[in-house]
């Protein structure tokens, strides 16, 4: 079965199928997260999950896309009350072709302590960071997140222009002027 199908178009549910490329599930619904060629593949005989796989293979050479599970670096664009807007930029260790919006939930932080983050301590505008993808989100932007201690911030200008330094998972500090200012810290290596 090959159909043409476009973001949003309902593939199936998941008692029958399970998601593979191009698609993404909401609400126990598989819905196509790419515009391209809609087809079935069984699965194979010793996979202990006999659900046939929808998957959508898009028309053109895409790039990679950010699919939920994939660890990405985005680069924050806005900082608000309860959300962060970020641009994703590499999905893995690739460069991403085309410009995907991303959200940091204000409880996709951090694991512990949800009610009390405050988004102006974790993420400034122009800091990278290293998100999981949760899910395709609403609006076009995935839904990503900070919620594990070698995801957060790992590179962040300071105030000087210096690249900052991180010094513990809630500070980062300028080598230049000393000052520190609070992030949510990647750990890193």
């Amino acid at each position: 079965m090959t159909d043409i199908v476009t973001p949003g178009d309902v593939l199936g549910n998941v008692a029958e199928f399970k998601a593979g490329k191009g698609a993404y599930v909401n609400d126990k619904t598989i819905y196509a997260s790419l515009t391209g060629s809609f087809r079935i593949v069984s699965p194979l005989p010793e996979s202990p999950d006999q659900r046939a796989i929808v998957e959508v293979t898009g028309h053109k050479a895409h790039g990679l896309i950010p699919e939920p599970g994939s660890v990405v670096l985005a680069r924050v664009t806005k900082v608000m009350a309860r959300m962060a807007s970020v641009d994703i930029l590499c999905v893995g260790p690739k460069a991403v072709r085309e410009k995907f919006a991303g959200i940091i939930r204000q409880q996709d932080v951090r694991a512990t302590e949800i009610d009390k983050v405050d988004m102006h301590q974790s993420f400034r505008p122009s800091d990278i960071v290293r998100a999981m993808v949760l899910s395709l989100g609403d609006s076009r932007a995935y839904y990503l997140s900070t919620a594990k201690n070698e995801l957060g911030v790992v590179s962040a200008e300071s105030a000087a222009g210096e690249t900052m330094v991180p010094i513990s998972w809630t500070e980062m500090q300028c080598p230049l002027s000393g000052q520190t200012e609070p992030r949510k810290v990647a750990k890193v290596g």
